[in-house]
């Protein structure tokens, strides 16, 4: 048996691996577990969007290939969808990207524009696909802090500056994973006069922008002036509207990257399935009733969690965005430590915050994805665990 490529040991999914390792232990030997470790929606699209994607099914002329650009329906629906929720104009033909979820383009960016020893600026903590894309290209990780002082965002001022005209990439994040902080448009201002100095190409991952409490509204990378000449910007239609196994997502902003990209799939994949299309285009079109209901229910969520959770000890901040509360670990235990120990002796899975990068030990993140009588119950098992330190 021949031994596996060894880009597969730069893969740092050891915590992960060892938490998912834990779970089906406890699951195999009867423990009755909530997992909120995995941000993935539990919960359904609307009857109307299923209705779209149920009917494109049904029909003879559905299932050829779409190609990499996908129907011209769905890429002038977003350019369309990103006017109205965002005030910028984007070009259907040059400037918009579809995608088998978000995740699609923010791993295989990287292998349209790293080579091997090549520098990209990697938030840390961070989304693990942001690492792992980074190192399957073979480039090399330059991990820039997010630290609760700073708001969770990148001080850009820390930044070496030979390191920075060295990278070719800069990663970020907002609504985060996992930290759930979120950014001001003055952020992503700097952030382009950082990527003009230094001639950067930035990626921001917008997958949560839809999910935010509070009356809060998340703004674009793109609204800041010039932010279309220096990067481009994902977004998940699955996460918005709950298609998280239908794999949906669009990127938009600069055309020479999204061309790029685009080159790089067509010689990987032959595009999103024709009915899921539809129904992503159906759902950015139409009344956003289902985003509000989506909102309203992690609102509760979060609430009910943070409370719950106060009662017992346990301080955490309220998140404005995001499925996600990155609370600070309340026991003088190590973020590893203590996970499995919530796992093992209260049932409850969360995902320690070292799994994120070196600067996310000290906290845990927590996935609201489960209905509002099992968090109860979650919290129910938490208090009884804390009880004992």
């Amino acid at each position: 048996m021949q031994i596996p490529a060894k880009r597969l040991d730069s893969l740092g999914a050891s915590v992960f691996s060892e938490m998912d390792n834990l779970r089906r232990e406890l699951e195999k030997a009867g423990d009755h577990l909530i997992n909120l470790s995995i941000g993935s929606p539990d919960r359904a699209p609307s009857l109307e969007i299923r209705k779209i994607l149920s009917q494109g099914v049904l029909e003879d002329s559905q299932y050829g290939y779409t190609l990499t650009r996908g129907t011209a329906n769905f890429r002038r629906v977003c350019a369309e969808w990103y006017l109205e929720r965002f005030g910028v104009s984007l070009d259907p033909e040059t400037e918009v990207l579809p995608l088998m979820g978000s995740q699609d383009g923010l791993a295989h960016i990287f292998l349209a524009y790293i080579d091997p020893g090549d520098l990209a600026l990697i938030p840390d903590p961070g989304y693990p696909i942001y690492t792992a894309g980074l190192m399957l290209a073979g480039g090399e990780k330059v991990a820039v802090p997010l630290l609760e002082e700073n708001g969770f965002l990148p001080d850009l001022r820390t930044i070496d500056p030979d390191i920075a005209r060295k990278a070719k990439l800069m990663f970020l994040n907002y609504p985060n994973n996992p930290t759930a902080a979120v950014a001001p448009l003055s952020f992503f201002e700097d952030v382009v006069e950082f990527a003009n100095e230094y001639d950067l190409i930035i990626c921001h991952d917008a997958a949560y922008s839809e999910l935010a409490f509070d009356e809060y509204r998340p703004v674009s990378f793109l609204q800041a002036r010039g932010a279309k000449e220096v990067g481009v910007e994902f977004h998940s239609v699955s996460k918005t509207y709950n298609l998280a196994g239908a794999r949906l997502g669009f990127v938009v902003g600069n055309s020479a990257v999204i061309s790029n990209l685009s080159q790089l799939k067509s010689n990987i994949d032959y595009g999103i399935f024709r009915p899921v299309l539809s129904a992503g285009a159906y759902a950015l079109s139409s009344a956003q009733d289902s985003i509000e209901e989506n909102k309203n229910a992690y609102q509760r969520r979060r609430d009910l969690l943070i409370e719950g959770c106060a009662s017992a000890g346990w301080t955490m901040p309220t998140p404005q965005g995001s499925m996600f509360i990155w609370a600070p670990v309340p026991t003088k235990q190590d973020s590893v430590s203590f996970a499995i120990a919530l796992a093992r002796e209260a049932g409850v899975v969360v995902v320690p915050g070292i799994a994120f990068g070196q600067h996310g030990e000290g906290y845990v993140r927590i996935a609201m994805v489960q209905e509002e009588s099992v968090l109860q119950e979650a919290v129910q098992r938490i208090q009884r665990f804390l009880s004992k330190y």
